[in-house]
């Protein structure tokens, strides 16, 4: 069975405490089904066993332009269970060297689309994305679904009104 919780790191054979902390992790992994639209899609994967994100990987070859963006297409679908939404997010690596950024970066439990990631690139240079490219991480939160009240007034916070950097620098 294919699931998003794979993971790319080494574990010894012969560490019997590891394998068997591995087990027990595993045993209580989300999973996560997806399906491969493209046969160059790539499962996502963890950079390491502690990893909040998946890496997700583009299924082409296209370029972001400079001061430009580009959705970017995964060949994935993912089925997420209710109580959960997929939060698209950056690459600290790809942020830092090529100032390339995610938008629009929420996935409901209810879509079935294809999985795109929209890259905004802010450099002065067009960026090129190979197929099998690193493009975001795919992180799986948990959320709560809530009823809103209208009401006439809120109960008062010391805070009160005081936003956008009020509390200090």
């Amino acid at each position: 069975m294919d699931v998003l919780c794979q993971r790319n790191g080494n574990v010894s054979a012969g560490d019997a405490s590891v394998e068997l902390r591995k087990a027990q992790i595993e045993d209580k992994l989300l999973t996560i089904r997806f399906v491969k639209l493209n046969p160059d899609a790539k499962t996502p994967l963890y950079g390491s066993a502690a990893a909040a994100g998946a890496d997700l990987f583009s299924a082409e070859n296209c370029v972001v332009p400079a001061h430009g963006k580009f959705c970017v297409s995964t060949g994935l679908q993912v089925e997420l269970p209710f109580g959960y939404y997929g939060r698209v997010a950056p690459r600290s690596g790809l942020a830092a060297k090529n100032f390339i950024d995610v938008g629009a970066g929420v996935v409901d439990s209810d879509y079935r689309g294809e999985l795109k990631v929209l890259l905004f690139n802010f450099g002065p240079t067009d960026f090129e994305v190979k197929k099998g490219d690193r493009i975001a991480q795919f992180i799986c939160e948990r959320i709560a679904h809530c009823k809103y009240e209208e009401c006439t007034t809120l109960t008062g916070t010391a805070r009160g009104e005081g936003g956008f950097g009020s509390t200090g620098k």
